[in-house]
């Protein structure tokens, strides 16, 4: 459709506002805002319809709402004080009182935008039916309320995921439901229920993750705790849930679309085959994913995850495969993480990848504070945990870094990086000069599948140090097994990363103790 009002004219088919002919700069969240208030003329729209329509039932604050009608105002010359085309009804929601006439588009075909990645029939939508209540006690049931609404709020800081407003997911309390009944009401891909049990001092809580469609039980954990604090107890429960729940359901969702056969991939199923290379962590892997991510962003210049993804791809390719450092990747790679934020700048996935690459330009204490920006918006993040624990420890501020590592892998156990959060943790003992936790980890850390070839690195330096020549020349032949290529030479090219001499140097001592030739 084309809505024209005032001077105005709002294309839906090519994703545009023009004013006196000129497009208008608009963010992909603000144009949807706009384009449903402009195709509901004089009605008033409420917060939750708009919560509903425009951010797919997520679950969204008043200021974030507030900031985008600010955003729309100001493309269209409106302000909230004049109010010309967005009047606000105060307590209630919004009416645009624009006089619009709409006319349906004849764009050709070959203009029309790809399928957004960010609509609703992409991603996994998902909804948490209430917690039952199993203390046989009434009154105990606003702690399963709390625990239901906690884990609606922390799954919807995960942007890649729809998930079901509180009051759709409520309607449902004490009824017999069936999946087929949740996915014809609500669309849903997948469920989350559970239940919490208290009996004196103690709570059980119990979730489980099931796919909607085909009824198949994903995932599920239990919970005990003893009920000192309520409010603590609340807080670690949800926030250990959602933490499991985010990488089981990508999980899910890289595996449906790797079963598919169909070749006319759309930037959803890009993005998610590209992810599913990468987390193989393979020099070839790494390469398809860079490959699949790339097209991803052709395919939908608004995709923020792919322009993401796909910079953290080439930095892990710099770090550990065969992809070349340089200063210009790595703008390039900066610039696709700046894109992302462009598009969502709540996104905290978003500031935690752009993190990783600015360690990547050693600007250590601009990722510390955007991994900080992260887990403020997402506390659940364990990947945000990670990347700050890095830059603390290349700051050479140790403790605080393990601490952080700690945290990381309490949050998210089953994640695909686990490997990755034990490895980097053994390089911040080992720069801590604590040799025995540093071997410590990096056994911990060879135990996970496609665990590479640092971690035995890290061993082989700790040992080294250590004296214990005999077992640290064992590791350099596993080491030269797993990557022929590693020498000192090669490692100082993949450290690029570090720019602390001292912890440079006292690395590639290390590698020179334990065997490691100064070239292949």
């Amino acid at each position: 459709m084309i809505y024209r009002f005032d001077r105005f004219e709002l294309d839906t088919d090519r994703y545009e506002l023009r004013s006196g002919g000129a497009a208008v700069s608009l963010e992909p969240q603000v144009f949807a805002l706009l384009s449903y208030l402009v195709s509901n003329p004089e009605r008033m729209v409420s917060r939750e319809e708009l919560i509903e329509n425009v951010w797919d039932g997520r679950v969204v604050s008043d200021s974030a709402i507030s900031s985008r009608i600010k955003k729309a105002r100001k493309a269209l010359g409106d302000d909230g004080k004049s109010q010309r085309f967005i009047h606000t009804v105060h307590g209630q929601g919004f009416r645009f009182t624009g006089k619009v006439a709409a006319e349906t588009s004849h764009a050709p075909d070959s203009v029309a935008q790809p399928r957004s990645a960010t609509s609703a029939e992409s991603r996994p939508r998902i909804v948490v039916l209430p917690f039952v209540n199993l203390s046989g006690d009434p009154q105990h049931e606003y702690f399963s309320d709390a625990i239901t609404q906690d884990l609606i709020t922390n799954l919807s800081k995960h942007r890649w995921l729809s998930v079901v407003a509180r009051n759709s997911a409520f309607a449902y309390k004490d009824r017999p439901i069936r999946m087929a009944q949740l996915v014809e009401e609500l669309g849903v891909s997948y469920v989350v229920e559970g239940s919490v049990r208290r009996a004196g001092n103690r709570i059980r809580a119990t979730a489980e993750l099931v796919d909607a469609v085909s009824g198949q039980h994903i995932w599920s954990d239990r919970y005990d705790r003893e009920l000192e604090d309520v409010f603590a107890v609340q807080d670690e429960i949800t926030a250990k849930i959602a933490a499991r729940l985010e990488p089981e359901i990508g999980a899910s969702e890289r595996q449906k679309i790797s079963r598919r056969s169909n070749p006319d991939l759309h930037a959803w199923d890009c993005f998610h085959l590209g992810i599913s290379h990468f987390f193989r962590f393979s020099a070839q892997d790494n390469l398809e994913a860079q490959r699949l991510l790339q097209k991803s962003r052709q395919l939908d210049p608004t995709f923020g995850e792919a322009h993401a993804w796909w910079a953290y791809a080439v930095i892990l390719g710099m770090v550990y495969w065969d992809t070349d450092p340089s200063s210009e990747l790595l703008d390039a790679a900066l610039e696709a993480t700046q894109q992302a934020l462009q598009i969502d700048d709540q996104n905290a996935v978003f500031y935690a990848l752009k993190a990783r690459v600015q360690l990547a330009r050693c600007e250590y204490q601009s990722a510390l504070m955007e991994n900080s920006i992260a887990i403020e918006l997402n506390p659940t993040l364990a990947a945000a945990h990670c990347g700050l624990a890095d830059s603390l420890a290349y700051e050479g501020r140790y403790d605080e870094a393990i601490q952080c590592f700690k945290d990381a892998l309490e949050l998210s156990p089953n994640d695909p990086q686990r490997w990755a959060f034990l490895t980097y943790g053994a390089l911040a003992h080992i720069f801590k000069r604590d040799f025995t936790s540093a071997i410590d980890w990096s056994n911990r850390a060879s135990e996970v599948p496609n665990c590479q070839f640092w971690t035995t690195a890290h061993k082989a330096v700790a040992l080294a140090y250590l004296g214990q020549q005999e077992l640290a020349e064992a590791q350099v032949g596993q080491l030269l097994r797993e990557q022929p290529q590693f020498s000192r030479a090669f490692a100082r090219k993949k450290l690029f990363y570090l720019k602390d001499e001292e912890q440079l140097n006292m690395y590639l001592d290390g590698l020179k103790l334990a065997g490691v030739p100064e070239s292949s």
